[in-house]
Formats: structure tokens, C-alpha cells, sequence
């Protein structure tokens, strides 16, 4: 296995508050890693700064070999990123939105249907506008729009809200597909038992570093 993520010693300041405090972690490829701990503990922090959205300001931090010191934009097109935000445009139909990401992502337009389907998101609201559709029918599209890009890494946080039980089983099924292809699912979660269940791996965050990983035990 390929290492995807390695991280060591990693400062994060956002304004002039440090974020991540001396983070260290290495993911290999195929890995499905949960980052626990409680509000503020970094583990939102951590997932932007592999996405290379937050700045490193000290330590060494290597995402798929790039450093993200130096190029942090480099791995951008390998990684799926599902925020709190579903970050979708609200005025298109659900279709429409996935299809957009799939071309934008080097994808066909006729994956978006096969995408949305996968989600469990019923056949009669793709052809809804995104602003009319619920919160959890907001998040399949945002999940759909991950999985016509194909990530090498998922980036995921809290990525069961707003879903049901059944739409939650249905996702967990999706990052296990990903990982047994060999994708690398990186993940924060505070849903106890269902996100365990998911992960190969579980890495808790305190004050902005890592204080238990359990691939150490």
C-alpha cells in the first residue's frame, strides 16, 4: 500500500488561532480512517488542511507525495471534500448539479443518474431544484456529486448528517466500495457506533493533536 497522507509535527494558525498544535498521522491507501473528539478538537481543521485549504505554517505535511507547503492546490484533483456545507447550487435541479460536477470533475454527464440512484435519491426529484429538496435529499445529491468524481481521497465531515437510518447504511456500503478500490476514506464523526462500525482505523484529536491512534495499539 501506497502512503496517501503523512502528516508530522503540523502547525495550523487560522487568524491567530493555532488549529492543529503538532499533528501527526500517516493514512495508507485503502484505509477507512474515523476522527473523533470533541467540538474544537481539530478534526475539521485536519481534514482542510489535506485538502489544502487551510495554510501549514510549520511541521511536514505530504498529501499523495506533494508537499502541501510548498503546492497545496497539487492534490486537489485526486480528493472529494463533503463539508458541513453541501456547497451546491441551489437552483438547479439535482440532476443537473450532479451532472455539471461530473464533467467538471473529467466525468461523463451519464453518470450523474447512475450516482443518484446510488444514493437511494427517488427518480421523481432529480428533476427538482436543490432549494426545494430537504436536508437529508440535499446531502444524497452532495454524496452523488462526490462519487461521479471518483476521489482517490474522501475527505468527509459528520458526513451522516441529515440522512435516515436506511441512507445511512447506503453511504457507510459507498466508502466501503471506495476503499476495497483502493480509495483512501479519511472521515469526522460523532456518531458512536455506526462510524466504527465503518472504519478500518480510529484517531482521536484533543487540543489539535493526535492523542490515540488505534492502528498504534
Amino acid at each position: 500500500m501506497s502512503t496517501v497522507v503523512k502528516f508530522a509535527n503540523v502547525v495550523a494558525v487560522a487568524g491567530s488561532f493555532p488549529v492543529l498544535t503538532g499533528v501527526d498521522i500517516t493514512v495508507q491507501e485503502g484505509e477507512i480512517v474515523l476522527l473523533q473528539g470533541k467540538n474544537g478538537a481539530g478534526k475539521t481543521s485536519l481534514l482542510r488542511a489535506c485538502a489544502g485549504l487551510i495554510r501549514i505554517n510549520d511541521g511536514s505535511a505530504q498529501v499523495f507525495g506533494f508537499d502541501m507547503r510548498i503546492n497545496r492546490q497539487a492534490p486537489r484533483r485526486y480528493i472529494g471534500l463533503l463539508g458541513h456545507e453541501n456547497n451546491l447550487y441551489r437552483d438547479l435541479w439535482a440532476i443537473e448539479h450532479v451532472e455539471f460536477r461530473a464533467v467538471a470533475g473529467g466525468g461523463q454527464r451519464g453518470d450523474a443518474a447512475e450516482a443518484l440512484a446510488r444514493v437511494g435519491l427517488a427518480s421523481r426529484l432529480w428533476s427538482v431544484p436543490i432549494s426545494a429538496l430537504s436536508a437529508g435529499q440535499r446531502r444524497k445529491v452532495a454524496i452523488a456529486s462526490l462519487i461521479v468524481n471518483r476521489p482517490r481521497l474522501w475527505l468527509l465531515d459528520e458526513p451522516h448528517s441529515a440522512l435516515d437510518a436506511a441512507s445511512r447504511a447506503d453511504l457507510n456500503a459507498i466508502l466501503k466500495e471506495a476503499a476495497a478500490s483502493g480509495a483512501t476514506v479519511i472521515f469526522a464523526s460523532h456518531e458512536g457506533v455506526l462510524s466504527e462500525e465503518l472504519s478500518s482505523r480510529v484517531v482521536t484529536l484533543r487540543g489539535g493533536q493526535v492523542v490515540e491512534d488505534s492502528s498504534a495499539r
